[in-house]
């Protein structure tokens, strides 16, 4: 039945985050800790967009987790050699790059630039396009070829986690026999090579235009060190055919997952109507062009005698250039004395389109402009990293990287890595011999280790190593200070365990404190506050506050301390929350608009001004908080700039489409526009794209609540709970609407298994308390609520129920401690401070 055109009461506004690239692989940590991708928390349901892949976690929501994604430089280099080496060079280039790439150029001046392929850039860079040749750039994708695909297909068998794979060729094929949609076995063509080392996936194109990841991927290491082996990229984990994760499902989509960082010039050319992709690029794996833009204006310019005028040498646009640095090490502590400024939008903010965990907001990427243009990067939010934000999901390098004081000071990505081979400028240590005197730094003074084979160095200290897709191991770049102190106290990693395992955290704090003192604490200062707040402890406000508000705090720390406010309600937080809308940083500031989200139209108009920001990812949050306000009550260019702003969260919408988050966040902005039937139709779209979004069938569950549809609520439900019967969103919601139409007892049904399936979501336990002592359970439901408080002792509703209870039992003692903690947490509501106060009398 369809929604009537009456607005129903406010729903949820919270957006959904839609991750391009948020992992490449299940991740590493436990199942348990794994959140949904479609979860809508206090903690991570986008306030407005939130992305991130590597392609995590569409737009706004900000699309993302998604999943990973990767980067780019300009630089610019000039080859002078005599014109048979050029040729011999250009040659040998060429004949790696990958063929069937346009070549394309046009007048200039003739119009805006377009892609040429990498082969164009070769006559005139030619070492630079041998070093790219053997990248893992290059080698990001390519088609299914005897010189590209790694894996051995000469029949060779599989088997893990209960799935069996058979890889082999016929007819010049590549075919896999493993299970398929519906698990059972079959045979798959594959498409093409995803990757190159450590390991090399392979894709499986279908009628439709999708294109998928198998789960088999092939170990590229020598098999001394374990390699030479096919192996599934989730591990153990089981994951059937019904879980998103699966390989035929959303999760493992290539064309909206992994395609925009492993082509270039990617557009991805999804048919909403007919739900089907028609996916086109200009070449496979990361070309010249991926880096640096478009490049026909480039050769024009070149052709018309390279004037030196041109300041952008016929690219659309080039990263901007940081001042000449000086790394010299100063005498007194072996460092460089000095950093140098960075401007925006340098090559730092080129590598973060795809060496960050985001998702995209626009397909107008260029060099020069910050990542926040056309993406959307996640904060350093619990599940994704670590409390003091090491990495923990798979999030790549740029989150990190901005984290490090060597980011403070102005270095870039192209300071240790040549940007064209991709590989470090020297091996181990002696890349950060560069900057950093080794003879201080690789003594025993500094290190505690007698140096000599097996000592430790540079990288083994201060870039700690984690596991992804089984084999991968990658550095950490925040380039953070060893505290095995933070890990005896908050539960962190340390780097000192990973060779010294068998001694505990405190073992390694004594001995760096007895090397270096107690004082030496790092760059990075904001775990404490961190894990603090996630662990329900009030203390943790005032340091959020002065995170949030601190210019020297790394910007995703501060926009992470801004988020975590949200679960610490009271007028000094609205203050910093303000201040931050003014941060020099666009996620600190879109992050800031997110936290206004449902408080009232008068508060919510001070982001007025933020629809005309410079960036866009602030536009549109500014957008969609300011969606519901009375046009007539605004000025004319305040009006035009709301409309704008829409117009481009919609557009930014339009670019993921083919995900049910794209569809739910368009949902919630037909609600805030008064159009409640328009927004059934996009949750019904969501649901089509995932029929086991859980957290997108409450939405609509409620509206239909909202509207008068309940018997459609529950249609809606036992829907998902048909595809998915372990949802414990879909159970709660079901129990809440059967409560509604007055059958309890059925309810409590499923209350229970949705409290029980996820004990870690305190509002299902504190529901399911509220039904049993409804139904004359009280006993029952005090206990209940007594270990919910355990593990959520920061929840007010919890508690406050708890409160009721021990005043009705005249339990002064018990009623006295409940009154003060919910006064440290509602500090600015006197009914818990005045209520305490009595009762300590």
């Amino acid at each position: 039945m369809a929604a009537s055109s009456r607005m129903p009461d406010r729903l949820g506004e919270r957006l959904y985050v839609i991750e391009g690239r948020g992992g490449c692989s299940a991740s590493p940590i436990p199942s348990g800790e794994r959140r949904s991708r479609l979860a809508i928390s206090r903690q991570t349901a986008a306030r407005v967009p939130d992305c991130g892949r590597h392609d995590t976690r569409s737009v706004p929501c900000y699309p993302a987790e998604m999943g990973r994604n990767s980067t780019r430089s300009d630089i610019e280099w000039r080859f002078l050699a005599p014109v048979m080496a050029l040729v011999t060079i250009a040659f040998l280039a060429t004949a790696w790059i990958k063929s069937g790439a346009p070549i394309t150029t046009v007048a200039q001046g003739a119009g805006a630039p377009v892609h040429v392929g990498s082969q164009a850039c070769a006559g005139c860079h030619a070492s630079q396009a041998a070093s790219w040749a053997a990248s893992h750039h290059a080698h990001a994708m390519d088609h299914a070829r005897p010189e590209t695909m790694r894996g051995d297909f000469a029949g060779r068998s599989a088997e893990a986690a209960g799935i069996r794979a058979r890889f082999f060729r016929e007819g010049g094929a590549y075919l896999v026999e493993t299970a398929g949609s519906d698990g059972k076995q079959a045979v798959f063509t594959i498409s093409h090579s995803l990757g190159w080392e450590p390991l090399q996936q392979y894709l499986v194109t279908f009628p439709d235009g999708r294109i998928q990841t198998l789960p088999w991927a092939w170990d590229t290491r020598p098999a001394t060190e374990g390699g030479q082996r096919w192996f599934l990229v989730y591990g153990d984990e089981q994951i059937g055919p019904a879980d998103s994760r699966y390989w035929t499902r959303l999760q493992q989509n290539w064309n909206h997952m992994c395609a925009e960082c492993h082509t270039t010039d990617l557009r991805k050319g999804y048919d909403a109507q007919a739900d089907s992709f028609r996916t086109r690029w200009s070449e496979l794996g990361v070309g010249c062009e991926g880096c640096h833009g478009a490049g026909s204006g480039h050769i024009a310019w070149a052709r018309a005698g390279a004037d030196g005028g041109n300041a952008t040498r016929g690219f659309a646009a080039l990263a901007h250039r940081r001042p000449a640095p000086d790394w010299s090490p100063d005498p007194g502590t072996g460092s460089p004395a000095a950093g140098v400024a960075r401007p925006p939008g340098d090559e730092v903010e080129t590598c973060a389109r795809c060496h960050s965990r985001r998702g995209q907001i626009g397909t107008d990427w260029r060099p020069g402009q910050p990542i926040a243009q056309t993406h959307s990067p996640v904060t350093l939010a619990a599940g994704l990293f670590e409390d003091d934000g090491q990495m923990k999901d798979e999030v790549f390098n740029d989150h990190a990287f901005k984290q490090s004081l060597m980011y403070a000071k102005g270095v870039v990505c192209s300071d240790c890595h040549e940007p064209h081979s991709g590989k470090v400028r020297a091996e181990g240590a002696a890349i950060c011999a560069q900057c950093h005197q080794p003879e201080r730094f690789a003594a025993i003074g500094h290190t505690g280790h007698a140096p000599g084979p097996g000592a430790p160095d540079c990288i083994g200290c201060h870039m700690p190593a984690r596991t992804y897709m089984q084999v991968d191991r990658r550095h950490d770049h925040s380039f953070r200070t060893p505290r095995p102190d933070l890990s005896a106290a908050l539960g962190v990693p340390n780097t000192c365990s990973a060779c010294h395992a068998d001694k505990p955290a405190n073992w390694a704090a004594a001995a760096v404190e007895r090397w270096h003192g107690p004082q030496r604490k790092g760059f990075q200062t904001y775990a404490d506050a961190f894990h603090r707040s996630r662990t329900g402890d009030p203390s943790s406000r005032d340091t959020l506050q002065r995170l949030a508000t601190d210019n020297l705090v790394p910007a995703p720390a501060r926009a992470t301390a801004v988020e975590e406010l949200a679960s610490w309600p009271a007028a000094a937080s609205e203050r910093a929350v303000t201040r931050a809308l003014d941060d020099p940083d666009p996620v600190v500031r879109a992050t800031a608009l997110r936290h206004l989200e449902g408080q009232p139209a008068e508060r919510r108009r001070i982001a007025l001004p933020l629809l005309a920001d410079p960036v866009r990812l602030v536009r549109i949050a500014a957008g969609y908080l300011l969606a519901d306000l009375s046009f007539e009550t605004l000025p004319q260019h305040q009006r035009e700039a709301l409309s704008a702003a829409i117009a481009e969260f919609e557009a930014a919408l339009a670019v993921d489409l083919d995900r049910p988050e794209a569809r739910a966040n368009r949902a919630l902005l037909r609600l805030k526009q008064q159009r409640p039937a328009d927004a059934e139709s996009e949750y019904l779209a969501a649901l089509r794209l995932d029929p086991a979004a859980a957290a997108i069938a409450a939405q609509l569950a409620d509206l239909y609540r909202r509207t008068g549809h309940e018997t459609d609520a529950e249609r809606v439900l036992r829907a998902v709970l048909a595809v998915d019967p372990g949802s414990a969103g879909a159970r709660h919601a079901l129990g809440l609407s059967l409560i509604r139409q007055k059958r309890p007892r059925e309810a409590l049904i499923d209350l229970k298994a949705a409290a029980e399936a996820d004990p870690a979501n305190a509002r299902f336990a504190f529901i399911y308390a509220v039904a049993l002592r409804s139904l004359g359970q009280p006993e029952l439901a005090s206990r209940l609520l007594a270990a919910a408080a355990t593990r959520h002792p920061a929840d007010v509703d919890i508690l406050s129920a708890l409160l009721q209870e021990a005043l009705q039992r005249q339990d002064r003692t018990q009623a006295l401690d409940l009154a003060r903690r919910l006064a440290a947490l509602r500090p600015d509501d006197p009914r818990f401070k005045d209520l305490a106060g009595r009762l300590g009398r």
